[in-house]
């Protein structure tokens, strides 16, 4: 199996958000346990797994360092950039994950379709302080609502009163694990509005999936792009999400949002390093 380390949503190595992807060599995929092992291995928030079905079809599977995800945003936009790079894949794709069956474009810049979206439900208003609680704010009552969304993914939107708030927190993370693995969602993603061009500036928190916090993050962007469609805050065209700013990582994250309300995530991404596995 040949290995690659891509990173997605920038176009110039070291920033973004880094992702492991392997290329299979045969039909069948190994052991889940050796996936597991190889994401474990790798360190990385996700490693994608990559089977070549024929006629610009492929299946690909996702894991954390510590388990399997149905959908990871950047993973799929680093596996794409990466096959239009190697010459293996380009146009339109078909992508079998276990979210379900979503469209990418293979090219320089990878636009994907994601995971048909929808509110999941709101927090209470327990729970939203017990999420704020979480990720360093005391005693803020948001204007908008505190809701889970999903396009692939499930997590928690959390308004913050402005950027500098945001970059300021000090998550905390075995709260932030104990939250999520409660409500049975992925990540906390709290977002700001600012006055520089991007539709929100982000964070992302999914201790429970070994990944303590991420630089770019497609599915909860996808899921931000939904929920702001849906309290009115944004209308159908492209929007940017600022992302990665208090790791160092500036990525950009744009995602598109179709007059059917279909949501396509997208972005560049830089070929690091590569390598074969030898297990």
């Amino acid at each position: 199996m040949r290995y690659f380390i891509v990173d997605a949503f920038t176009d110039k190595p070291f920033g973004g958000n880094t992702a492991g992807v392997v290329l299979l060599d045969g039909d069948a995929f190994p052991k889940e346990t050796l996936m597991q092992n190889i994401a474990a291995e790798l360190r990385y928030s996700e490693t994608a797994f990559v089977r070549h079905d024929g006629n610009a079809h492929y299946t690909v599977r996702y894991f954390t360092p510590k388990g399997e995800v149905e959908l990871c945003g950047h993973a799929t936009v680093a596996t794409f950039a990466l096959l239009h790079q190697l010459g293996e894949a380009t146009g339109k794709c078909l992508c079998h994950t276990l979210a379900g069956e979503l469209e990418v474009e293979a090219a320089q810049e990878v636009m994907m379709q994601m995971a048909t979206p929808r509110i999941v439900g709101a927090l209470s208003s327990s729970e939203a302080e017990e999420a704020y609680r979480a990720v360093g704010l005391k005693d803020y009552r948001p204007t908008l609502p505190v809701q889970i969304s999903y396009s692939g993914l499930s997590d928690v939107m959390l308004p913050m009163p402005s950027v500098e708030t945001l970059n300021a927190l000090q998550p905390d993370m075995g709260a932030i694990a104990t939250f999520t693995q409660k409500l049975d969602i992925v990540s906390i993603h709290p977002f700001a509005f600012g006055n520089d061009g991007y539709t929100a500036h982000v964070r992302d928190f999914a201790p429970a999936y070994g990944v303590p916090e991420e630089s770019a993050t497609g599915t909860a962007n996808a899921a931000l792009t939904h929920y702001l469609k849906t309290n009115g805050i944004i209308t159908t065209g492209d929007h940017s999400f600022l992302q990665g700013e208090a790791m160092g990582r500036a990525s950009v994250v744009c995602t598109r949002l179709t007059a059917d309300g279909t949501i396509l995530v997208g972005g560049k991404a830089a070929l690091v390093a590569e390598g074969r596995l030898r297990v």
